[in-house]
């Protein structure tokens, strides 16, 4: 009988290893760069025979925000559902994006904007692509808005600039980009910075830009070239949204002012909707069940219905099956499930960054906007009210029968579909302390969201469903506060439109209150320092005056704008009563040598209240008002020869109250010329 491991045999089980060795070699060069290595786990989520999409755009694979996942549990624990990983990943407004085991963002620092590729499951950062500086580090809306889509191993991300660009999902490498607004000088949707998503659909990016020519433009995926551009109508910042009429390919575009519709292919301009004049502005996402197409709209203008033709000639038009002043949405959309529309209706003019929207969370028959039911108290105006138990303005997912909200206050609540009623099955505070803007998105039992400071995957699984082995974390574990309604208990009285240039009217309205604190402040002051002994009159007198007139422009916002019931702004008055001292130091030094407290003391003051004063109007959406920070440059000349007079006589008092209140005239000018040379 022939030994096994003769040495023909053992030459040929050599061979034979060595073949096995190359085919394996030459195999594993062979996989796509795309799989990244992913570990091709099926999903149990997903009924059988469905193919497992994730969530490739931020509305989902069918850009409605419906998933097929199910399994999902149908109520939480008293204590939250489990946690699987918080992570800081700076400001920003991007939601994620997902496939397999790995999610995508954006965010930005201190250093930059950066698109994150992270671990679905451990958040642990697998690659990050720096692409701009900061946008806006301190102003009212930091970061990017946009969320990554994913293609074809492919990533395509917009920053607020313009700049769009594509990246290998694999390893986060650049394969083009391109600045769509200077490209093609983009009009309307840039205001606020460019917040439209990618749109990809057949091997095409599609990007609302809204220049001459260029309403929609179309770049090819593989290069980033242009494949086409059309319409001339300005941008606003609903992405494009694909759907198919009749069998044909289109793309709605959802404009500043106006409804359009492009041939996917070609880019023709096949109709044009004409939806209003002048400014106006668009986020929400339209809703399509051929061949019905829902819009709703910011500025209480509610929402409309309309049946898109199936074929499309010269002059044809949009069918408007109903329009109601119910279900106006802003940076949040609504929802189609079943038969039936779900989401905010807002009832401010704007969604606001200084408090929560109000509104109420409404249902309504998509085929006729007839209520179903409502939520939530709806009051619009400021209230002492308890709103903690109103659902609010929110992101939303479909899935499994229910529907998933993370609403501006940080709370994920748990909802079924019911057109009966508002079924609330669980909710729980999970990044609560700031108000996110960010919608939510789900993939594989885990939804992802984020507000500007941190994010956080949660399993809304069923519990059999998490890996034994899975590190979770509580919800009392992740760090976070208590959202104070600052907005609330401080402006009695808000602008309604929060990025309207004050009015003339306004402007002089808040002139007159804030010289007339400043004049009564200086003449009741009179009287404590009739009081005192001549030798301590001056200082006693300067020092309640300054106390008055602070405590007046302080409280004068709130108490004023209450008792007129419109918005009075006063603080700058503050800020020329922290810049009294300084002129006085200024004359001081120049006269005689003093220690380096009183030299530098009241510098550094008036800094930190300048600070807290530009903090506060940023906080409060304020956004034009940090204008009154440049008063010393006109109240520098006269408030230096006022500080040069002599007080000691009641004729000198007497010059120096009026000085002093031309002092505030320029000061306050010098605000409204800025206001006028920058907008």
């Amino acid at each position: 009988m022939t030994n096994a491991f003769s040495p023909p045999a053992r030459r040929f089980t050599f061979q034979l290893h060595q073949t096995i060795s190359l085919l394996l070699f030459f195999l594993l060069l062979a996989i796509p760069g795309h799989l990244h290595a992913q570990t091709k786990v099926s999903n149990p989520f997903l009924p059988a025979g469905v193919k497992d999409l994730g969530w490739p755009a931020v509305r989902g694979s069918h850009f409605d925000a419906h998933s097929p996942e199910i399994h999902l549990a149908d109520t939480w624990p008293a204590a939250g559902p489990p946690v699987l990983w918080v992570k800081e990943l700076g400001q920003g407004y991007s939601a994620f994006a997902a496939e397999g085991d790995r999610v995508y963002t954006q965010g930005q620092n201190l250093q930059g904007q950066y698109v994150y590729c992270l671990d679905a499951r451990s958040g642990t950062e697998i690659w990050k692509h720096w692409y701009d500086w900061p946008y806006e580090l301190a102003g009212v809306y930091p970061g990017p808005r946009a969320t990554p889509t994913l293609a074809e191993g492919r990533l395509l991300f917009a920053g607020p600039s313009g700049l769009v660009g594509c990246l290998n999902a694999d390893n986060g490498k650049l394969i083009w980009s391109h600045n769509l607004v200077t490209e093609f000088k983009g009009d309307g949707g840039t205001g606020f910075g460019y917040a439209c998503s990618p749109t990809v659909v057949d091997q095409l990016v599609i990007m609302p830009v809204g220049g001459p020519n260029a309403s929609l433009v179309a770049l090819h995926l593989k290069d980033g070239k242009t494949a086409w551009q059309s319409g001339s109508q300005p941008a606003s910042y609903t992405p494009a949204m694909p759907i198919v009429r009749n069998g044909r390919k289109l793309i709605v575009g959802y404009l500043e002012n106006a409804l359009v519709l492009h041939d996917l292919k070609t880019g023709a301009l096949l109709l044009e909707h004409e939806l209003s004049d002048g400014y106006d502005e668009h986020s929400s996402w339209p809703l399509y069940r051929e061949p019905y197409l829902w819009i709703a709209a910011p500025f209480r203008t509610g929402s409309q219905l309309f049946e898109i033709p199936a074929e499309f000639e010269k002059g044809t038009t949009l069918k408007n099956i109903w329009r109601s002043r119910t279900l106006s949405n802003d940076v949040l959309s609504s929802v189609l499930a079943g038969d039936q529309v779900y989401g905010f209706d807002i009832f401010d003019q704007q969604s606001k960054t200084q408090r929560p929207s109000r509104g109420k969370f409404r249902c309504i028959d998509f085929l006729t906007g007839n209520e179903l039911w409502e939520q939530g108290s709806g009051r619009p105006e400021r209230s002492t009210n308890d709103t903690a138990d109103e659902i609010g303005q929110a992101g939303i997912i479909v899935a499994d029968g229910k529907l998933i909200l993370l609403n501006e206050r940080g709370e994920l609540i748990l909802l079924r579909v019911n057109p009966e009623e508002c079924e609330i099955l669980a909710r729980c505070s999970v990044l609560t302390g700031e108000l996110t803007w960010t919608p939510p998105i789900l993939h594989r039992g885990c939804v992802y969201i984020r507000n500007q400071s941190r994010a956080a995957c949660v399993y809304v699984g069923e519990p059999g469903y998490l890996p034994a082995q899975q590190q979770t974390l509580r919800v009392d574990e992740i760090p976070q506060e208590q959202y104070v309604d600052w907005a609330g208990q401080i402006l009695s009285v808000e602008p309604e439109y929060a990025f309207d240039l004050p009015s003339p009217a306004w402007l002089w309205n808040w002139f007159y209150w804030s010289t007339g604190l400043l004049l009564a402040s200086l003449l009741v002051a009179l009287l404590p320092a009739s009081l005192v002994r001549m030798e301590r009159r001056l200082m006693t007198w300067t020092v309640c005056y300054r106390m008055l007139a602070f405590t007046g422009g302080a409280l004068g916002t709130t108490w004023i704008s209450a008792w007129t019931h419109e918005f009075v702004f006063t603080w700058p008055l503050c800020l020329f009563i922290a810049f009294d001292p300084v002129l006085a130091v200024v004359q001081f030094q120049r006269l005689k040598k003093n220690s380096i407290w009183r030299d530098y003391l009241p510098l550094v003051i008036y800094v930190g209240i300048s600070t807290l004063y530009f903090l506060l109007c940023r906080r409060l959406s304020l956004v034009f008002e940090w204008a009154f920070l440049a008063g010393p440059i006109g109240a520098l000349p006269l408030g230096l020869v006022e500080a040069q007079l002599s007080k000691e006589t009641v004729r000198g008092i007497c010059l120096s109250v009026v000085l002093k209140l031309l002092v505030f005239v320029c000061f306050y000018g010098s605000g409204i010329v800025v206001f006028w040379l920058k907008y």
